[in-house]
């Protein structure tokens, strides 16, 4: 059966002399591996084919698809948006590839979830054209806004009274908790600042600098790793807090 969809390119492996074995997060379908023959040429239609398949890239596809097979192929791809910033530059290209990476550590099985495509291809574009305080807080506007899409995003609840965050219980309560996973004051704040931003343009507002954005985002992949056993860590982070200095 062919079938149209966008879809969003997460991982690309070389498989054999020509080929790519693509992971790509379809609108349709979900998480899906597809199979590229011959793209890994030296012609420039090949290269330019290639290029498609760079993480990040959204793309609009006509593909071949049986529920019983774990590799699909595909018929025809096209760019569905052509970034103006993303692949040239080093900061917005690291924090696209952190976002994916973030994205299929959370995507376990292969299903339909047009809502959490639609918010991750937003995302991505509102990405190409942020300005530059904007793009430094991306990854903390991305990170918490994702979890919603896996039934655990924080309550935003914080006030003078409730003003520390337990990182466990995804709620902001009165008193420190008996744990360690926990963080309060300023940071605190920011995560409730950052929960009530829903249009990204207004992240350019909030003013933090290297060492809070990269404390507060091992805060909040930590609140993943407790959430999923095998989340271990993700390459895409040092690469993000170095270019982002």
């Amino acid at each position: 059966m062919l079938f149209k969809t966008k879809g969003i390119v997460m991982r690309s492996v070389k498989y054999g002399e020509t080929s790519l074995v693509v992971t790509i997060f379809t609108e349709l379908f979900g998480i899906q591996t597809y199979m590229v023959n011959g793209v890994r040429t030296s012609s420039l239609k090949t290269v330019q084919k290639a290029s498609q398949f760079q993480p990040a890239t959204l793309l609009e596809m006509v593909v071949y698809h049986q529920g019983s097979k774990s590799m699909q192929r595909i018929r025809e791809s096209r760019w569905s948006v052509l970034y103006r910033h993303i692949f040239q530059d080093i900061r917005k290209n690291a924090v696209a590839l952190f976002m994916v990476e973030l994205l299929q550590k959370c995507l376990r099985q292969p299903e339909p979830n047009a809502d959490l495509f639609h918010f991750t291809e937003d995302a991505l574009m509102h990405l190409d054209q942020a300005e530059p305080m904007v793009t430094a807080n991306f990854p903390l506007y991305f990170a918490l806004h994702l979890a919603h899409f896996f039934g655990y995003r924080i309550s935003d609840d914080h006030d003078a009274a409730h003003g520390v965050l337990d990182l466990r219980e995804g709620e902001f309560v009165s008193e420190e908790p008996q744990h360690a996973d926990w963080i309060g004051g300023l940071q605190s704040t920011i995560v409730s600042t950052l929960l009530k931003t829903l249009d990204p343009a207004e992240l350019a507002d909030i003013p933090l600098n290297q060492e809070s954005r990269r404390e507060l985002l091992r805060h909040l992949l930590h609140f993943y790793a407790l959430r999923n056993t095998d989340f271990g860590t993700l390459k895409s982070v040092p690469v993000l807090q170095e270019v982002l200095d």
